[in-house]
């Protein structure tokens, strides 16, 4: 075996166990969500966009006493949104509240990732269709509830529910996993 090709395999085999949820060390526990949702390294959704520039309004107040639970990332109509990370498209779908939506997972289908107020989708995209980090999915818009005035993706982590019910997952603040520049790919 050639020397060089040591530090690859120990690369390879490091990226194979954390893309199945586990830990690269000799017991072979399973990664904490945290862990796992780090090894992500998780890209800003919106082209251009870098994590210094985030506002966490996961926590804001909403109507009815509920909190916002997302993150709003403000950008110009019509700004790229992008795959947050590796996975597959569960839903395409409309609605009176997110308007514009999609609903992506990870590899290991452990997490949601949920766009809403979106203006176009990507033409062409299907449910159940694997996607990359940073393929282009759709714009930033303002359909649904979002402010006519206010263009902003509606940006959701969601912990994959029991029975893969994606959309009854437990909402994860998503700014400390969100680690990389919005950069199309």
């Amino acid at each position: 075996m050639k020397p060089w090709s040591l530090p690859f395999l120990r690369s390879a085999l490091l990226l194979a166990l954390a893309a199945c949820g586990m830990s690269p060390n000799t017991s072979a526990r399973p990664l904490t969500q945290d862990e796992y949702l780090r090894s992500r390294e998780l890209m800003v959704p919106v082209q251009g966009v870098s994590r210094r520039q985030l506002r966490d309004t996961y926590s804001a107040p909403r109507s009815g006493g509920r909190a916002h639970l997302a993150l709003d990332i403000m950008a110009k109509k019509g700004t790229r949104v992008l795959a947050v990370d590796d996975g597959y498209i569960l839903r395409i779908a409309d609605n009176e509240l997110g308007g514009r939506t999609l609903y992506l997972t990870d590899p290991s289908r452990r997490f949601v990732y949920y766009y809403a107020h979106l203006d176009k989708r990507v033409y062409g995209l299907q449910e159940g269709q694997r996607v990359k980090r940073g393929q282009l999915l759709a714009t930033v818009g303002t359909s649904g509830n979002a402010p006519k005035d206010a263009p902003h993706l509606h940006f959701q982590l969601l912990q994959m529910a029991p029975g893969k019910q994606w959309w009854t997952g437990e909402p994860i603040n998503p700014l400390p996993y969100l680690r990389k520049k919005g950069d199309e790919r």
